[in-house]
């Protein structure tokens, strides 16, 4: 197996004449995607959710890089009407993304429905990418090798494949856990993004048409950690942030999987990149878990995720 140990951001190939769209931008490791991939001279979109942050956010990334290009997309992916509404925009203002970087999530959050009735993680981390990706897949098939990155996490490891298979399973949590919900969503982001590289291949003969490359950051400080400690009993919490800051690396390190996926050439659809150490560290090629690996799981996902969202990517067999 190759490794690429000193793998940094500064090693981000020209990306000018490129367009790049971030989902969950405004902050941590959506924050620092877009950032480098805006550096790198990619026109970047950012998906944001709340538009005065994602001003904000926005602001950051010019402060830093006087010659960035930075727009923002208002995108909620916990309702798809909203999604599909951010589809439609994105369509307008760009004939092409080179780059979508699904990374947008939610963690543990208290018991909560989206727009249509799921159970928030999955409907948001999962179902909202599942159907933004489709929607947006015209704009990709258009571009000279485009590709989709799915940020999961390693805690897709402690998920089953049970309340899978079935569309009503997206709409509650495994044994009312919010934290197995977390796992399921991210199981769910890791079944996707192989199985879309397989009905690529098995598509359009190649997988070059369209790269779908999985990532996760590894054991990062986040804001996304510090909410899902917020709610928590008061020491579980405090011993949650604590530990975090201890072990966690910086958002910055955390977002090197993803960039690795969005820009390195050899970078192919398929492929699943995290820390070297598994928790931190520079990208490198990772094994995903056996669930994570079983085809009729995917395809039963697949197939309940098109019924959920209406989004059937039709696009992607059609001869081109």
């Amino acid at each position: 197996m190759v490794q690429w140990r000193g793998w940094r951001a500064a090693d981000i190939p020209e990306l000018t004449g490129r367009v790049a769209l971030v989902t969950g931008a405004t902050s941590g490791i959506g924050l620092e995607t877009a950032a480098q991939l805006a550096r790198g001279g990619a026109r970047t979109l950012l998906g944001v959710r709340d538009l005065e942050r994602g001003a904000r956010a926005r602001d950051r990334i010019a402060a830093r890089y006087a010659e960035a290009s930075v727009e923002l997309v208002r995108v909620d992916l916990a309702c798809l009407e909203s999604v599909e509404d951010a589809a439609r925009e994105i369509a307008d203002r760009a004939g092409h993304i080179d780059v979508l970087v699904n990374n947008a999530g939610v963690m543990a959050p208290r018991p909560e429905l989206t727009a249509e009735g799921f159970e928030l993680q999955l409907g948001t981390n999962h179902l909202g990418h599942f159907a933004l990706t489709g929607r947006l897949l015209p704009l990709l098939l258009a571009a000279d090798g485009a590709r989709v990155v799915t940020v999961t996490s390693l805690m897709h490891r402690t998920a089953s494949g049970a309340g899978l298979s079935e569309p009503a399973d997206f709409k509650t949590l495994p044994r009312g856990s919010r934290w197995l919900g977390y796992s399921r969503s991210k199981l769910a982001n890791l079944l996707f993004a192989l199985e879309l590289d397989r009905r690529v291949r098995a598509c359009t003969g190649s997988a070059a048409v369209l790269r779908s490359i999985a990532a996760h950051p590894g054991y990062t400080r986040s804001e996304l950690v510090a909410h899902a400690s917020i709610g928590q009993r008061a020491v579980i919490g405090q011993i949650a942030q604590v530990s975090t800051g201890i072990i966690g690396q910086s958002a910055a390190s955390g977002a090197l999987p993803s960039l690795y996926a969005a820009t390195h050439p050899n970078a192919a659809g398929g492929e699943f990149f995290g820390p070297r150490l598994g928790m931190r560290g520079a990208p490198i090629h990772v094994k995903p878990s056996h669930v994570a690996r079983d085809k009729a799981l995917a395809e039963r996902l697949w197939a309940a995720s098109v019924e959920a969202t209406g989004v059937g990517y039709e696009e992607l067999c059609t001869p081109r």
